[in-house]
């Protein structure tokens, strides 16, 4: 390397190059055909001249990439660093239903490490409405049916799954190395329940709870509080599901979303997410 070299990752791999090498000149060397372009998580056109330490990714539509290549292609529009961060990462997931099924399924294509999966039930027809199952799904563990459909998304996501009801006397087990656990239970017992047992047996673990997702419409009153130094709880808070106002899917989404977004926040920089979420104490909604 000379005074006017540069370094470069690309598809996580470090090359040397000279000044002023542009993205047309790369793709010549690297790939030639590379259609879909994109450096430092942000598309760009074979112009672009290429800097130190830029992260650049060259994506060739209709072509499978090898194993080794996959993992960082399907990495290459996140911010960078986040990656590496997410892969160490180890999130449980508690209950598989419209949130929790769509929660893990967010989580793997965001690249999380390890996730802890754990439900006592099997898909049936009124679960198609809102989760993330299908008709060949039927009669399936949740357990089961969701990891297949993760490692059919994201290879590189290490499941492990529990096809349990979660109680006291098991849920410290199950979850014992989870850095975040995101709380998908539909009735209100058994999230306090398990908001209780690990704020007593999990101490260091996050957890983020749901509740007020059901019904249609007014999206933008669900958020995300702080209700104690490592509790969160998404939801507007009200709208529980009741004879009249079931669940359905865009809320569910909205609202699972919401929770793994901040698991993801949490996980990259714990103090700044927390500062972020609203206070529920001290702000609590208008509506409620």
């Amino acid at each position: 390397m000379t005074g006017t070299d540069i370094s470069i990752y690309v598809n996580e791999r470090m090359l040397t190059l000279p000044s002023g090498t542009t993205m047309g000149e790369l793709i010549d060397r690297m790939k030639p055909g590379a259609d879909v372009l994109v450096v430092n998580g942000f598309p760009v056109d074979d112009s672009y001249i290429l800097n130190n330490g830029d992260n650049a990714a060259l994506i060739k539509r209709g072509e499978q990439p090898s194993r080794d290549e996959l993992e960082s292609l399907m990495a290459s529009r996140h911010s960078p660093g986040v990656h590496a961060r997410l892969k160490k990462a180890v999130v449980g997931v508690a209950g598989l239903g419209g949130l929790g099924s769509a929660v893990a399924t967010a989580l793997a294509r965001t690249g999380v490490g390890t996730l802890i999966l754990a439900d006592f039930d099997v898909v049936e027809p009124s679960n198609l409405n809102r989760q993330q199952y299908f008709v060949e799904h039927l009669g399936m563990p949740k357990t089961e049916a969701a990891a297949g459909l993760l490692s059919s998304i994201n290879p590189y996501t290490r499941v492990v799954s529990h096809q349990a009801r979660l109680v006291p006397s098991n849920i410290p087990d199950i979850f014992r190395d989870a850095g975040v656990i995101v709380e998908c239970f539909d009735r209100a017992e058994e999230k306090v329940m398990l908001m209780e047992t690990v704020s007593e047996s999990l101490p260091e673990a996050y957890l983020i709870a749901a509740s007020g997702l059901a019904g249609y419409g007014d999206s933008n009153r669900i958020h995300t509080f702080r209700i104690g130094e490592r509790i969160f709880l998404v939801g507007d808070l009200v709208s529980a599901a009741e004879p009249g106002r079931g669940l359905m899917a865009p809320r569910v989404g909205i609202a699972a979303h919401h929770q793994a977004n901040m698991a993801v926040s949490l996980l990259m920089n714990p103090e700044k997410a927390s500062l972020e979420a609203e206070e529920f104490l001290n702000h609590p909604p208008p509506w409620g």
